[in-house]
């Protein structure tokens, strides 16, 4: 179990460093105080995942550098029941001149692990980074994405109660990823605590049971992952938009300037009959209805589908597609995106619409609707399938 009580981290920060020298010997404050962290509270219990998500210089790092005793909370206290290890900065603790077993063997030992305890897991620990003969050669042979399998491999295998996870691990190639990926379940299961840090909104909401939002060091939501995710969604797109400019219509909910509106979203059959139910395999379309509280130009309309666990299943907008939109004041129009087949597995579903400009609502958001139509797909006439998507595979027996 991870218990955080109250901390807080203040860094002092010198335009150049002879400024701390002339800070100690004229008694003189010549630094700017920064709160990396402020006030922080929270627990993650034996068996589950707390996410930490946030703007870069949220403070995501600072805080697993105080739950692993690299950095020292000013006020507050933090409580590890056991052991605690995992990836901060790529690379830390490991020396580049040495080779790859060398690492092993010194990091474990840092880790906590006796020589005989290093001894029995060695082989363990090298299988798993699947480095073949680059475990005998110096670090600074290494790739980043070698270094990271030497880290996880290391740090997983080191018998932790607790287990951090920083930006570090999306170096690794996917293969890779999956792999650390599956290794971290088996540890949660094992009734492991985790933190999480990532940018990656999906492995937020397939590992975490609870996410906590930062900004500015300070924890603005905490909740579950898809709500939390989606109030970060909501901070991104506010950040270049004042209060005056966030005001009520006759639309949707959502979020955004609002100067032009998501009225509706709605969902058409092959027939183009509206509908809540769409059949695997058949054409279909999304119409999504804008109204024009003023004129804008060179808009972009973007939608994300997700499934029933808030996971991000397909997602598109006008930028990626080559279409511009132009909406004038007053006028309504339909937008449509027409799918020849709708290839998505049964289940149930829901979509997300977002109005910006640029390339995504990072920009200028315009209004952002989450979860602006629900639907479920079913199976038709066509061979069973299982999964998220419809595939349609020619087989070829030969031989017999």
């Amino acid at each position: 179990m991870i218990s955080v009580q109250n901390i807080s981290k203040t860094f002092k920060l010198y335009r150049k460093p002879s400024e701390r020298l002339k800070e100690i010997l004229f008694r003189q404050c010549r630094h700017k105080k920064f709160d990396a962290v402020k006030d922080l509270s929270f627990m993650v219990p034996s068996g589950k995942t707390l996410g930490l998500i946030g703007e870069n210089g949220a403070g995501k790092s600072t805080v697993l550098k105080l739950l692993t005793g690299v950095l020292i909370p000013d006020t507050g206290t933090v409580h590890i029941s056991g052991k605690i290890t995992g990836l901060l900065e790529l690379g830390t603790g490991f020396n580049h001149e040495f080779s790859g077993i060398d690492n092993i063997i010194h990091n474990a030992t840092y880790l906590g692990l006796s020589r005989p305890e290093i001894n029995r897991k060695l082989d363990q620990i090298i299988a798993f980074t699947e480095l073949g003969d680059f475990i005998h050669e110096p670090l600074k042979t290494y790739s980043s994405g070698m270094i990271m399998r030497l880290a996880f491999s290391v740090a997983i295998h080191a018998e932790p109660q607790a287990f951090v996870v920083d930006e570090a691990l999306s170096v690794g190639d996917a293969y890779f990823q999956q792999k650390c990926m599956q290794k971290i379940r088996e540890f949660k299961a094992g009734g492991g605590s985790i933190v999480f840090v990532s940018h990656d909104m999906n492995a937020v909401k397939v590992l975490c049971d609870e996410a906590i939002l930062l900004d500015h060091g300070t924890a603005i939501a905490y909740g579950e992952p898809e709500t939390i995710i989606n109030a970060y969604n909501r901070h991104i797109a506010r950040r270049s938009i004042s209060d005056d400019d966030v005001r009520a219509g006759p639309s949707l909910n959502g979020y955004g300037s609002r100067q032009v509106l998501i009225e509706s979203v709605t969902l058409k059959d092959e027939h183009h009959n509206e509908t809540k139910i769409l059949i695997s395999g058949k054409p279909a379309d999304i119409v999504i209805t804008l109204k024009g509280q003023a004129s804008m130009e060179d808009l972009t309309l973007g939608i994300v589908i997700r499934d029933r666990f808030g996971q991000d299943v397909y997602g598109t907008n006008s930028h990626y597609l080559k279409k511009k939109i132009n909406v004038q004041q007053g006028r309504t129009m339909d937008i449509v995106y027409s799918f020849d087949q709708f290839n998505l597995g049964p289940g149930k579903y829901s979509i997300t619409a977002a109005i910006h400009t640029g390339a995504s609502h990072v920009d200028q958001c315009v209004h952002w609707v989450d979860g602006c139509a629900v639907f479920e797909t079913v199976l038709g006439d066509e061979p069973f399938f299982a999964g998220l998507i419809r595939l349609t595979p020619k087989l070829h027996v030969n031989g017999g």
